[in-house]
């Protein structure tokens, strides 16, 4: 049930953004608040389903609650990101932040939190062994570090697409936007350094606010691995190709790679080995399995 809705989800979330290059004005614009709904209902839909309501709440309270309060803070301080404005474009807003930006945190948080949980050891093969365990001990204080470092690069490297784009629609604008990447004029510094401190806190808070649930990754999640795949491949093709964006596709490029390559490695070494290994007839334990 739950891979079934996430992948539908999914499909229709792929399909908007198929469309996002083929529009303009104000349809380009609607299309963008639908495909952030979508995302995060997505997300927020996937961890409720797969971990409980204590997750999804999590996800919330983190996310969608600590987005909406550092963009208040950013639009009414220039803080942690620099002087920046909201156009109208993005619908209703709340002090000065369109609604829909929060979702936009909360819709790439929980994909980016899982792929970090699956490259430190955090799959279900290792659910009472020596990583992450039923029983909550959790991980050792350097896997736990690499896993919010990963989670937090996986979530802010993002913006490295996201705000080049929003930017050049004109949905916000700079006040202040020197000192620049080279190649992304119009965006400061400052904006990427404040999305790693968000990230890192955010990350930081998110496991111990979700429980223990939130330490290991199964099958469950593959829809959140492919979605956080599509981001990334899917955003470098737009930029690059339908967006004349194309320093954007490289620094976005570059940025997410340290943590979608190495998980897509990681998907195709699973495929592979599930290709080549012999069916195990005690993969599958009714009654302990059946509630993870």
């Amino acid at each position: 049930m739950t891979r079934r809705i996430s992948w539908a989800l999914l499909a229709v979330l792929v399909l908007a953004q198929i469309c996002y290059p083929l529009t303009t004005g104000a349809t380009r614009a609607g299309l963008t608040v639908a495909t952030v709904v979508l995302g995060w209902l997505l997300s927020v839909g996937h961890a409720l389903l797969s971990r409980g309501p204590r997750v999804a709440a999590a996800l919330v309270a983190v996310a969608t609650g600590g987005g909406f309060a550092i963009e208040a803070i950013g639009v009414a301080t220039g803080v942690p990101f620099g002087s920046y404005d909201y156009s109208g474009e993005l619908g209703p807003k709340l002090a000065g932040v369109p609604l829909i930006i929060p979702l936009a945190w909360t819709w790439m948080a929980w994909p980016a939190w899982l792929a970090a949980v699956r490259l430190t050891g955090g799959g279900a093969a290792t659910v009472g062994g020596s990583g992450s365990t039923a029983g909550g001990s959790g991980p050792t204080v350097g896997r736990w570090v690499g896993r919010i470092a990963l989670a937090t690069v996986g979530l802010a490297a993002w913006d490295l697409f996201l705000d080049p784009q929003m930017v050049a629609e004109g949905y916000w604008v700079w006040r202040d936007a020197t000192p620049a990447l080279p190649g992304l004029a119009g965006i400061p510094i400052s904006n990427y350094l404040g999305w790693l401190l968000f990230a890192v806190l955010m990350m930081s808070a998110l496991r111990p606010l979700a429980g223990p649930a939130a330490e290991h990754t199964d099958r469950r999640d593959d829809p959140m691995v492919a979605l956080y795949l599509w981001t990334y491949f899917s955003s470098i093709l737009a930029h690059a190709v339908f967006l004349d964006l194309p320093a954007s596709a490289l620094w976005g490029a570059a940025g997410m790679s340290v943590t979608a390559v190495p998980l897509a490695v990681t998907v195709l070494r699973a495929r592979r080995d599930s290709h080549l290994r012999p069916a195990d007839p005690q993969t599958h334990r009714p009654g302990v399995d059946a509630t993870r």
